[in-house]
């Protein structure tokens, strides 16, 4: 159901693109359709003394935008950068807009996750006036490394497995921006569209992608000593878990809820009540959620255990990143750094 109503939307948008380009081909200098580093539309006016960025760039998610934006450096001066998850959208809900699918068509380079939230963006690419775009597909660089999304004793069933429905294929996880080594893998493909679509910046993309692996492989250092080190070996969410990259990464096992790319909110009882169990069992002081969760389901899960001095603690699954959190400074590796210690508390 979520695909179709995607793909409806993605219709609509379509019938209504042509007369968009027709209305912004007589406009193309005096407005800039950039992108969202939480500017205001009235900001977003070209003025005649502003040079015109050479190449774009459109990325669906913070992640990828936030890597593009780090191996752009002092290329940003040429390159229009645009983030489409501005809003805190989560990703397996987004639908894109008219002038989403606009900027999609017109860039230089397009990157995106794949997978069973992205099933629009064939169709959009379709809609592409640019014969010369780049695109990065999250999922086909990392090919086999991708996970099909697992559900793990005790967490809800999908709605299509408790509908009976049949299943058009294996849906994987698509998370996989949680795993830092994944990143390096990742950053490393956009540099090479980069370079592709800006050859003229090939010196500066090559050398920030050098220093930001260095950086990326530093903290994925720290994951591994801090894991090896820690009490615990198991974390219990009372949410979607969309970590099972990083937990795969180091060896950690989990509980939770619902799968990472779950619709549902409300658990069962027998969903509860297990996890209620497992809380008991394990000892764990420390009950998890994301970042953008209440904290509902956690407390209901801590005042029916024997734990009821157990904590909350959040992590960022980085989906919810606003245009505001951008212009605040938020980036991958900060974030990144703040679930590590968020990590550490929890297995200790």
């Amino acid at each position: 159901m979520k695909t179709t109503y995607k793909r409806i939307a993605l219709a609509l948008c379509a019938a209504l693109l042509l007369g968009l380009l027709v209305g912004c081909a007589g406009t193309s200098n005096e407005t800039d359709v950039r992108a969202a580093s939480g500017s205001d539309a009235s900001a977003a006016t070209t003025r005649p003394d502003v040079k015109e960025k050479a190449v774009s760039v459109v990325a669906t998610i913070f992640p990828a935008y936030d890597w593009a934006r780090q191996l752009m450096g002092e290329r940003s001066d040429d390159v229009a950068l645009t983030l489409l998850l501005d809003k805190g959208a989560d990703l397996h809900s987004y639908q894109p807009t008219v002038e989403d699918i606009y900027k999609i068509s017109t860039c230089d380079l397009f990157i995106y996750v794949g997978g069973e939230s992205d099933k629009w963006v064939p169709d959009a690419l379709e809609q592409a006036t640019n014969p010369n775009m780049q695109v990065v597909c999250l999922l086909d660089v990392l090919g086999e490394a991708v996970k099909e999304e697992e559900t793990v004793e005790g967490m809800e069933a999908g709605e299509e497995e408790e509908d009976g429905e049949e299943e058009e294929g294996p849906e994987y996880d698509e998370h996989v921006w949680l795993s830092l080594h994944h990143a390096e893998t990742l950053c490393a493909a956009i540099c090479e569209k980069l370079i592709a679509v800006d050859p003229a910046g090939e010196a500066v993309y090559t050398a920030n992608c050098a220093s930001y692996s260095e950086k990326l492989s530093a903290l994925d250092a720290s994951y591994r000593s801090a894991v090896d080190a820690a009490a615990r070996k198991t974390l219990l969410f009372a949410d979607r878990f969309p970590f099972r990259y990083l937990v795969d990464d180091y060896g950690l096992t989990y509980y939770a809820a619902f799968a990472g790319c779950s619709a549902e909110t409300e658990a069962s009882f027998e969903t509860v009540n297990f996890l209620v169990s497992r809380l008991d069992e394990l000892g764990l002081p420390y009950v998890m959620k994301l970042e953008s969760s209440t904290d509902r389901m956690a407390e209901t899960i801590i005042a029916n255990s024997k734990a009821k001095n157990a904590d909350i603690l959040s992590m960022d699954s980085l989906q919810s990143v606003t245009a505001q959190g951008v212009a605040d400074g938020t980036t991958y590796l900060g974030v990144m750094e703040k679930n590590l210690e968020v990590l550490k508390k929890a297995l200790n």
